[in-house]
């Protein structure tokens, strides 16, 4: 319990803008199992992206992001995530772009909490050609719930600058809301919100936030497989449109070995 506590308050304390167009999800409170490794690739092309460079910024119109991520679960309340940021696209704008690292911890579920919550901490590097800030702090509290065939989660974020354009303002905020139902026992379909409003103290006009909203699918065939896959439209002169995206993740375990007993 102490040791749980103490995490928190590390990642609380201790711990990028607004979620840009390399992973693109809302997280649930669920922490990766004890010994597990969660493997991850997240596929998001943009259709109706940036046409010019902006602050020295490449644009993202036809451009595809394929982000590598792996996270291993340390305890029953504990994750590390790892993150690889890869852009693909012509004109030069394909190469390794950044990457990130993650620790997340969960409420144990032997509390018995109402809701699931649980708190990420992101901070890392992005090449200044594809964010007008290289390095990027982001504190995501985590809330879900499920009502038989009906799930929510709410992703309350907070977004700062470390390094680069917007090093000397405070932290932003960047609420992600997703809202699916079970059709059937394998498919649940929904929507998922994603926005940047600006400054907590002082937020941009509307059309200077960012605003998108998804059709999403999950797939869930198997307890060791994830798929979800989804259409976004933006709404404000500032955010990218037409996105396609795709998460295929996969889920590797312990091997132990079986007892022998000798007769």
């Amino acid at each position: 319990m102490r040791s749980f506590l103490f995490c928190l308050c590390l990642i609380t304390f201790h711990c990028a803008v607004a979620q840009d167009n390399y992973e693109i999800q809302v997280y649930g409170a669920q922490t990766v199992a004890k010994d597990a490794t969660m493997l991850e690739l997240h596929s998001n092309f943009t259709f109706g992206g940036q046409v010019y460079a902006q602050d020295g910024v490449l644009p993202t119109h036809n451009i595809l992001h394929e982000t590598v991520e792996i996270t291993h679960g340390f305890n029953d309340w504990f994750e590390t995530g790892f993150y690889f940021f890869n852009a693909i696209g012509s004109d030069n704008r394909t190469t390794y772009v950044g990457s990130h690292i993650r620790p997340r911890v969960m409420v144990p579920l032997s509390w018995q909490w109402p809701v699931g919550v649980s708190m990420s901490a992101e901070v890392g590097y992005q090449k200044p050609q594809y964010s007008p800030d290289d390095w990027t702090l982001e504190l995501r509290p985590i809330v879900d719930k499920t009502w038989t065939k009906f799930y929510v989660a709410f992703n309350p974020v907070f977004d700062k600058s470390l390094h680069g354009l917007n090093q000397h303002n405070g932290f932003s905020f960047s609420p992600n809301v997703k809202a699916s139902y079970n059709v059937t026992k394998v498919i649940a379909a929904g929507f998922e919100y994603y926005g940047a409003i600006g400054k907590i103290n002082m937020p941009d006009t509307y059309q200077q936030q960012q605003h998108q909203l998804f059709a999403v699918i999950d797939l869930d065939w198997n307890p060791d497989w994830e798929f979800n896959a989804g259409y976004g439209l933006g709404f404000t002169n500032v955010t990218d449109n037409d996105i396609f995206k795709v998460i295929v993740g996969y889920r590797l375990h312990k091997k132990t070995k079986a007892l022998q007993i000798k007769g």
